[in-house]
């Protein structure tokens, strides 16, 4: 299962909005391989499922993943961080063994 915070729910609807997302739009999360841990965050909105996407809903916002990213994300939270060191949205892996200072890679 993947969730989101009510703040990043509030983020991701506002990005949604100002990016002008199509209707139906949904958000797309991923991993892909790079970034200086060895695996990078994805984030995209996209209205195209694929058959071995699984799809979450939480708090009213659709979360789609594919089959292996999955296997990094299972559990994870997305959060957003405004604070004074503030990143925008969080991903709160509970897999990730190690992650780099800027939070946008992590290793399993």
């Amino acid at each position: 299962m993947i969730t989101i915070s009510a703040k990043a729910q509030d983020y991701v609807t506002r990005q949604m909005e100002q990016e002008k997302a199509a209707a139906g739009a949904f958000l797309r999360v991923g991993v892909k391989g790079g970034g200086c841990s060895g695996l990078e965050y994805q984030m995209s909105f996209d209205t195209n499922l694929k058959d071995s996407d699984q799809v979450f809903e939480d708090k009213g916002m659709k979360i789609v993943v594919d089959m292996k990213s999955l296997l990094y994300l299972y559990g994870t939270e997305l959060d957003y961080s405004d604070g004074l060191n503030g990143k925008g949205l969080v991903f709160k892996n509970p897999n990730a063994t190690r992650t780099c200072s800027c939070g946008e890679s992590f290793a399993v």
